[in-house]
């Protein structure tokens, strides 16, 4: 009976731990349910706040996605770390595990801590901006959307994403298309031999001045550029703003075109002569 009696109070006494246990448990998975859920939400208003106060400073847009980018991402580590210790977890056991695990996650991570230093690289000394429209030596091409903290994103001519690793982006020889305020666009048009030089220079100067979109400055350029195989060849360079750019060249190949043909002045087809013996 003694002894039927010690077995009943030790089971009561395991599973009144149990329930214990079960009950703390349960507190602290729902104190970490409820911190994350209250820590989510305050991550997502100091982003906000964050944004708000680099606009109001007029910080350049491409410091800004790199900041923001870094800031999102260290708040959410610090609310993970929250959740782990209300879960019970020591941190400093967790930090030790982190320790131990420190070369093969930084061997891992060797690429993104690269792009990371490549981001800082591009952000201090600004080979591009938001907005620049820019070609790498990589292949990547496009205008510049973000510079994030291990990317650069970029939207090409026809409206594709590329995300461009920092680290190859700081290495690579980049053309910068957007940096300067004008750009020169240049032109070659080949007319038959025997045409009048002087007339088509002419007439190539009264179109370029009829388009209040080319510069004077610096003066535009029209010479005779090359006696090619089949077609005398009339170089034309002119500066525009960088915006008129493509306007530009599309419409005076356009109105060349049409000025020639109402001119008589012949576009030369590619000949081949063959003399037999």
């Amino acid at each position: 009976m003694d002894l039927t009696t010690d077995i009943s109070t030790q089971l009561n006494t395991v599973i009144d731990k149990l329930i214990t246990s079960g009950i703390e448990l349960g507190e602290r998975i729902l104190g970490a349910i409820i911190i994350f859920i209250i820590g989510k939400l305050l991550v997502n208003w100091i982003n906000k706040l964050f944004a708000k106060l680099l606009i109001k400073r007029k910080v350049e847009a491409g410091v800004q996605t790199f900041l923001k980018s870094m800031v999102n991402i260290l708040l959410l580590v610090m609310l993970g770390l929250a959740v782990i210790g209300k879960l019970g977890i020591e941190l400093t056991g967790f930090a030790a595990l982190l320790a131990s695990a420190g070369v093969a996650i930084g061997m891992a991570l060797s690429g993104n801590l690269q792009n990371f230093a490549g981001g800082i690289i591009i952000l201090i000394f600004r080979p591009y901006k938001v907005g620049d429209y820019i070609e790498a030596s990589t292949g990547a091409n496009g205008t510049v959307q973000e510079i994030q903290i291990f990317h650069t994103v970029l939207v090409t001519p026809d409206n594709k994403v590329v995300y461009a690793p920092n680290g190859a982006m700081s290495n690579a020889v980049v053309t910068n298309y957007s940096h300067k305020d004008v750009r020169r666009v240049d032109f070659s048009f080949g007319v038959e031999y025997g045409t009048d030089f002087e007339h088509v220079q002419a007439i190539l100067k009264e179109i370029i001045a009829a388009d209040n979109r080319v510069l004077t400055t610096p003066a535009p350029f029209v010479e005779l550029g090359q006696l090619a195989d089949s077609s005398v060849n009339v170089t034309v360079r002119v500066w525009v703003k960088a915006s008129d750019y493509w306007g530009v060249f599309f419409d005076m190949n356009k109105t060349v075109y049409a000025t020639f043909n109402k001119e008589g002045i012949e576009f030369p087809f590619p000949q081949l002569t063959v003399h037999q013996g």
